[in-house]
């Protein structure tokens, strides 16, 4: 059993631990508030950018596939 990793990139509950995580591990290296400010942002960014696409995309296959089984009813 592999990790669902369109489930994982798309949960809001996954983003916020790796936030959590790089937050506490920067703050170990006494890395400045700001550039811990700038890193999150980044993050946060690059998660709403990633589910966006994957949500996207799983929009775009339910379509083709409503698109292809209403094609193959009426024939």
């Amino acid at each position: 059993m592999g990790i669902n990793w369109k489930q994982k990139l798309t949960s809001r509950k996954f983003w916020c631990a790796v936030i959590g995580f790089v937050t506490a591990i920067l703050t170990v290296f006494n890395v400045s508030e700001m550039t811990i400010e700038q890193v999150t942002a980044v993050i946060s960014a690059t998660a709403v950018l990633i589910a966006y696409i994957i949500g996207e995309g799983m929009v775009d296959v339910a379509r083709v596939k409503n698109e292809n089984g209403e094609k193959s009813e009426g024939q």
